[in-house]
C-alpha cells in the first residue's frame, strides 16, 4: 500500500474523506507538467494533454471570447460538481455574468453556463457518463463533447432530472449552432484537428 492509498484509507476510515483533502494529497504529489488531474466519483484520474486536444480547447476558448470576457473563461481549473467526491477540471467553462467564487476562491457549479470537454481515450467513459450526468444535476445548460477519434461534436441542452434531454451530433467541419441557447454562438469546426 502507497502512503497516499494509505492516509485514503484513514480518512475513509475516519469519515474525513473530502474532495479538499484528496486534492491536498495530490498537490504533494510528483504529478509531471501538462497533467490533468481530476476527481470523478471518488477516483483520481490523470492524463496527459496531448496537442491535439490542447488545439481543440484552445479553438473553442477563442470562439467564445466575443461572448465571454476571459475574467468569466475557465480551463483546467477546479470547480466541485453534485456527487460524491466530484472536482472536475473540465476542458472549457463558461461562467454567468453573476458569477462569483466561493469562500475558498474556486468557481461555483451553479454559475456555469456551457461546459466543453475534448474527448482522451483513457477518460472518455467519464466524460459521457459521470460527468454528464454531474452537469446534468447541476443544470449546466449547454455541454458540448468534442470528440477527435469520431471526428464528431455532441451538444447536450435542456438538464432536467439528472439528464440532458436533447442531444445533437455534428461532424468536424460543420458549425455548431448554439445561438438559440444563452451561449449564443456558433462554434466553427473545420480547424478542429482529428486523432
Amino acid at each position: 500500500m502507497t502512503v497516499l492509498e494509505d492516509r485514503i484509507a484513514m480518512a475513509e476510515d475516519s469519515g474525513e474523506l473530502t474532495l479538499d483533502v484528496m486534492f491536498e494529497w495530490l498537490e504533494k504529489m510528483p504529478i509531471p507538467e501538462g497533467t490533468k488531474v481530476e476527481i470523478v466519483g471518488g477516483n483520481i484520474f490523470m492524463s496527459p494533454q496531448r496537442q491535439t486536444h490542447w488545439e481543440i480547447i484552445f479553438n473553442i476558448l477563442e470562439q467564445l471570447r466575443p461572448k465571454y470576457p476571459i475574467n468569466r473563461l475557465a480551463s483546467d481549473v477546479r470547480i466541485d460538481f453534485p456527487g460524491h467526491l466530484n472536482g472536475f477540471a473540465c476542458d472549457v467553462a463558461a461562467l454567468a455574468d453573476r458569477s462569483v467564487k466561493d469562500s475558498k476562491g474556486r468557481w461555483r457549479y451553479q454559475d456555469v453556463e456551457f461546459i466543453a470537454e475534448v474527448i482522451s481515450k483513457d477518460t472518455a467513459a467519464n466524460d459521457y457518463g459521470p460527468k454528464m450526468t454531474a452537469y446534468a444535476v447541476a443544470g449546466v445548460r449547454v455541454y458540448l463533447i468534442a470528440d477527435p477519434y469520431e471526428g464528431k461534436c455532441h451538444l447536450y441542452t435542456q438538464p432536467k432530472d439528472g439528464e440532458y434531454l436533447s442531444e445533437l451530433s455534428i461532424a468536424f467541419g460543420t458549425d455548431v449552432d448554439m445561438t438559440n441557447t444563452l451561449v449564443g454562438v456558433t462554434l466553427k469546426t473545420d480547424k478542429f484537428p482529428r486523432d
